[in-house]
């Protein structure tokens, strides 16, 4: 199948809103084309609507062309859009792999789009042959997080590539966690594999949870098509300005990754000697999925104690295990003083 195949019917005819700053494009002085107030109180104008100048600075950071970029109002536009632009409502569907990031699952449901689950193996890899086996004809998009949320794990790069190969739709991998090991991030497969898109976000490593701007990454056609169906300024001047000042900070960002990662190798090692600690698994994240004795009682001992970590328990393959954040020393010493106290009265 060719890309504009895979495209909904409705999407390739789309003629979109043409924005007065999309229309005009060279240097003016006097804007008087967009019914902005004229007087400057920093925010008056509309932004880039194509945000040339942060996709500048991430493509100068990704090594990656901004015609392959996509910036959107976190990861979770790009996922919306994906299901826009592809699935046609009541008719086509996902896949995923459970246990794995919660959006795709009601992203999917908004949009009337159905969803096919394959769950990973318990080393949590993708089983291959079911996913080959549940593929019907109606299949448009694979998600695929790596790594992965909530078991922190990479998914092997040859099962994506295996993936890539056999199924005709998109393949989406989100490397949400990609700061914390960069060397995995699959960027350089874009000039291969042209039903590709990789998202990304500035949410965690680079600390910018709050101003919610996440990316895509795929061929220069499918990034058209986002750029088709987004809203006309999907990213404001604040978000723009507050990125662009901190992705000039790489080094912190760096040194940060490198605390969290130390912090984590430290971390691990403190649960395992606990009794209430039965398994922690590897992970690749700036989290670690910890599968515990009595994981209800142990969450709630710990909210009312103020310390705040997620309750996975529900989520297959996950029976019995929290998810905690790596902190900072002094956050993480206070969660294992916590567990210390609850594993002394908690029953055998």
């Amino acid at each position: 199948m060719t890309i504009e195949s895979l495209i909904r019917p409705n999407i390739l005819k789309l003629k979109p809103y043409a924005s007065a700053r999309h229309e005009f494009t060279g240097k003016g002085e006097v804007f008087l084309d967009a019914n902005e107030n004229p007087f400057d109180t920093g925010v008056n104008r509309y932004p880039d609507p194509l945000q040339e100048k942060l996709k500048s600075a991430i493509g100068r950071l990704k090594n990656i062309p901004t015609d392959q970029i996509f910036l959107g109002n976190g990861s979770d536009e790009a996922i919306d859009l994906i299901l826009r632009i592809f699935c046609v409502p009541g008719r086509d569907e996902i896949m995923v792999l459970p246990p794995t990031y919660g959006m795709y699952q009601v992203s999917a449901d908004i949009a009337d789009v159905q969803v096919k689950k394959v769950l990973l193996q318990a080393d949590f890899q993708p089983d291959l042959p079911s996913i080959r086996n549940n593929l019907g004809p109606h299949a448009k998009v694979i998600f695929i997080c790596s790594p992965n949320n909530p078991t922190g794990n990479l998914i092997r790069r040859e099962a994506i590539e295996e993936i890539l190969e056999f199924f005709g739709g998109i393949v989406v991998v989100d490397e949400a966690y990609t700061d914390f090991c960069p060397e995995a991030t699959l960027l350089p497969l874009l000039e291969k594999y042209e039903n590709l898109i990789v998202m990304q976000t500035l949410s965690k490593a680079w600390g910018m949870a709050a101003i919610r701007l996440g990316m895509a990454f795929a061929s220069p056609l499918l990034i058209s098509y986002f750029n088709k169906v987004k809203a006309p300024y999907n990213i404001n001047i604040l978000t723009q300005r507050f990125a662009l000042e901190r992705l000039s900070k790489e080094g912190e960002m760096k040194a940060q990754v490198q605390s969290i990662r130390q912090q984590k190798t430290w971390l691990t090692r403190e649960l395992e000697s606990l009794n209430e600690v039965l398994q922690v698994y590897p992970s690749d994240s700036n989290f670690l999925l910890v599968k515990v004795r009595h994981a209800e009682a142990l969450y709630g001992y710990l909210s009312a104690q103020g310390v705040v970590v997620r309750n996975r328990s529900r989520e297959p393959l996950c029976e019995n295990c929290l998810r905690i954040t790596i902190g900072t020393e002094t956050e993480n010493r206070t969660l294992l003083e916590k567990m210390n106290l609850f594993q002394n009265q908690a029953p055998v």
